[in-house]
């Protein structure tokens, strides 16, 4: 018998692993986390920011928070996803599993959630080990300092009244704006000022899901009115047509 399936995308309060089953596109969106696919049955096409990926089982590929995503499978496919908003995700932002580990572990972790009492354990630990299957960082990676991203999160949150530039985010760091923009782009696949707005927009959004009004959320958080945090929400969820992927990319 196969597992339940679950195909909508999956809420905040609902985060962790799901099995989902993907067919017709239905419009590209964004989430304010990561969201991590392992393919386990068909192929899955992917467009993440324009850019096209196939994923084919023991395959996977990790959203970052932000990136306007869509998904299609032609033949339908299956996958297991983790929504997420673990910090150490954006490491394995860019980077492909390995792909032998990944699916056996993909698989149990599947069979797991299938089964009416669910073994606890092994969901519990699900996530960091999808983590560490993902594979080691490369050298040149590893060599590097430790960026505290989650403290860099609430110096900012500290400072939405001013108008932040990636020369003050790196200067907290000790590195140049050069440096830390790349390190932008490696570790979270996104431009620094991209990571800056999303941080801002989480805020936002944690502040209104503990029932702050919308004019409150807006002065806090250094959006100039109600309307422009509005608008700011609402381009993240509009969905936008899915571009045919006649190359490699998407998602849920």
């Amino acid at each position: 018998m196969q597992p339940p399936v679950h195909a909508d995308p999956v809420a905040p309060a609902t985060r962790g692993l799901s099995l989902r089953r993907y067919g017709a596109s239905r419009g590209s969106h964004a989430h304010d986390h990561f969201q991590v696919l392992v393919g386990l049955s068909g192929q899955l096409d992917l467009e993440v920011e324009g850019r096209g990926r196939h994923i084919a089982p023991g395959e996977g590929w990790v959203i970052a928070p932000g990136d306007q995503h869509d998904f299609e499978s032609s033949q339908g496919a299956q996958c297991l996803v983790l929504d997420t908003s673990d910090l150490p995700w954006s490491r394995a932002v860019g980077r492909t599993p390995m792909a032998q580990r990944t699916l056996s572990l993909a698989r149990y972790l599947a069979l797991c959630l299938g089964q009416p009492d669910s073994p606890r354990l092994a969901l519990h630990h699900g996530p960091a080990l999808l983590l560490e299957a993902w594979g080691p960082l490369p050298a040149s990676a590893s060599r590097r300092r430790a960026i505290d991203w989650a403290a860099l999160s609430l110096w900012a949150q500290a400072r939405w009244q001013r108008t932040l530039t990636v020369a003050d985010m790196a200067a907290v760091v000790c590195l140049s704006p050069s440096q830390f923009a790349q390190r932008c782009r490696d570790e979270w696949g996104m431009g620094a000022m991209q990571w800056l707005r999303q941080q801002r927009l989480v805020h936002a959004r944690q502040l209104r899901g503990h029932g702050m009004s919308v004019a409150e959320v807006a002065r806090r958080t250094g959006y100039r009115s109600p309307s422009a945090l509005t608008a700011a929400m609402r381009r993240e969820e509009a969905p936008a047509p899915l571009s045919r992927l006649s190359s490699p990319t998407s998602e849920p």
